[in-house]
């Protein structure tokens, strides 16, 4: 038996060197695979983190400042900022279907963090964070302002001429859209394969 285990250890036996080694290989594949993934998810986080926070504080600023006030015309009347409540989908639409809107947004969010366990493209990881920060920002309103939960309406405020009213979490989202449809185009997955039609 001793001996059996030390011609076993010895480097005349290739094979199981070789199995050693390519054991080796793919563990640290796997491993580096790994890293790679968990460095697209923080990329994705830290997007949606950002897109998120930004879209709350000027929601924030807008209602304590400028609802209820005129307009603030920003470049003549071809920008303002207007504070309006809005029930609806992204800039406007679909005003009497708000519940409806918002489970879409939960089930989006959801999709998103489903997505991020086999992530590891950084433009995917950029346009699923602009999506997931874009659809908090409008659910937090959905839940937590008036008139009620899962039917609040969202603060809107920039105000193009000719255009709806609209926030940064549609601007975030429609960014991500986007991005998305590009990304498709190119045959570039979430999991960084690349393929041709």
């Amino acid at each position: 038996m001793a001996e059996a285990e030390r011609i076993i250890g010895t480097p005349e036996n290739p094979d199981v060197e070789g199995a050693d080694e390519g054991g080796s290989t793919a563990a640290a594949d796997a491993a580096a695979n790994a890293g790679r993934g968990k460095r697209k998810v923080l990329a994705l986080l830290t997007v949606a983190v950002v897109a998120y926070a930004l879209d709350l504080v000027t929601k924030m600023i807008v209602v304590a400042k400028l609802e209820h006030q005129p307009p603030i015309d920003i470049i003549g009347d071809w920008l303002q900022f207007r504070a309006i409540r809005n029930p609806g989908a992204a800039f406007g639409f679909g005003e009497a279907f708000t519940v409806i809107f918002t489970i879409i947004a939960a089930g989006v969010i959801v999709v998103i963090v489903r997505l991020a366990r086999k992530l590891y493209s950084l433009p995917w990881a950029i346009a699923l964070g602009l999506l997931l920060g874009g659809a908090l920002g409008n659910l937090t309103d959905r839940l937590f302002r008036a008139p009620g939960v899962f039917e609040g309406a969202v603060v809107d405020f920039i105000a193009p001429k000719h255009f709806a009213v609209f926030n940064l979490a549609d601007s975030a989202i429609v960014c991500g859209g986007i991005l998305i449809v590009i990304l498709s185009f190119k045959g570039l997955d979430p999991d960084g394969t690349v393929h041709k039609d």
